[in-house]
């Protein structure tokens, strides 16, 4: 076996195989769905979702025991690394995304205007999240942040975290039906919008390709996302206390993060003439995203091999990594 397949390999033993890891994903699918349905059909259980601190063990608790008991933290190692990146990487995927997300919403609303334009009133109703926060805005605008780092801990970093130790080349995929999973566990949305339920879907299907984009480019920092996250959803439980302003602070995050992901775009492009072939020339296409010198995942450093040559040998050079 060569370097680069022991390396693979290596890398694949330090994770959790993949049954253990499908089983905490269907716990965790079943205990954050099951407060859509068992305290309704299951009266006996209605007191295990009598309380926001009962609900929240059940729905993240079950999830978090799941995934430490059957996949461990391997995937987690890096959650407070890279902070500095963490921060740039996670307002410029928030901010493209977020511009795909309203571009998406926007079509959606048009497609349902041209099929059944009776739905589009649905798009009036109340947040379910916001009717029950009203009562305590102060409270949801702050808890937020929990709730955001620790749903970031349990999607970004176990669910797609998983596969950027696995198998890190096929990111992007992952980082797709996660979010489409990600999306899809907020079933509420589907049962008060209807057919204009789509708007959410696609603005949380974006949002979570942004979480999972800013982990990668950041080399894994789970902190970063968890912030951003629970500042997303504190702006939206912030309109309660002033529609206005909420709004207009909300958008200027998605602004904010659309000109930090402009500055990244403009300092990687190359200045003045390139003529490829030159020696030291690396194209763009080629380049490493995000911060050089992040490796993700971590590697080991490895002593180079010695060169053969007729000098005797001057002790070992310097660690590298591949």
């Amino acid at each position: 076996m060569g370097l680069q397949g022991q390396d693979v390999h290596d890398r694949r033993s330090d994770v959790a195989p993949l049954p253990a890891y499908l089983t905490a994903v269907a716990i965790t699918v079943v205990a954050i769905l099951s407060q859509y349905f068992l305290p309704q059909s299951v009266p006996a259980l209605r007191p295990l979702y009598s309380t926001l601190l009962t609900t929240l063990l059940i729905v993240y608790g079950l999830p978090i025991v799941a995934f430490l008991v059957l996949v461990g933290r391997r995937p987690l190692l890096n959650f407070f690394s890279n902070p500095g990146s963490a921060v740039v990487q996670g307002l410029r995927w928030y901010g493209l995304m977020s511009i795909l997300g309203l571009i998406a919403a926007f079509a959606i609303i048009a497609a349902v205007a041209s099929l059944d334009p009776t739905a589009l009133p649905q798009l009036n109703k109340p947040n379910p999240a916001l009717t029950e926060a009203a009562s305590n805005p102060w409270f949801w605008v702050a808890f937020s942040f929990v709730i955001g780092i620790v749903e970031e801990t349990i999607f970004r970093g176990w669910i797609f975290g998983y596969w950027l130790v696995r198998r890190p080349s096929q990111w992007v995929v992952h980082a797709a039906w996660t979010s489409v999973l990600f999306a899809g566990v907020h079933f509420y949305y589907g049962k008060t919008y209807g057919l204009t339920s789509g708007v959410a879907f696609a603005e949380l299907f974006f949002a979570g390709l942004a979480f999972s984009f800013a982990v990668r480019h950041s080399g894994g920092n789970l902190l970063g996302v968890g912030l951003l996250h629970g500042l997303h959803d504190a702006l939206i439980f912030s309109t309660l206390l002033s529609q206005r302003l909420g709004t207009d602070l909300y958008y200027l995050l998605i602004l904010v993060g659309a000109l930090v992901a402009l500055v990244v775009f403009l300092r990687g492009r190359p200045r003045g003439p390139i003529t490829p072939g030159l020696p030291g020339f690396v194209s763009l296409r080629d380049a490493p995203q995000g911060n050089p010198a992040i490796v993700w995942p971590p590697e080991r450093a490895v002593d180079p091999p010695p060169l053969p040559s007729p000098m005797p040998p001057r002790g070992p050079g310097p660690p590298t990594t591949r």
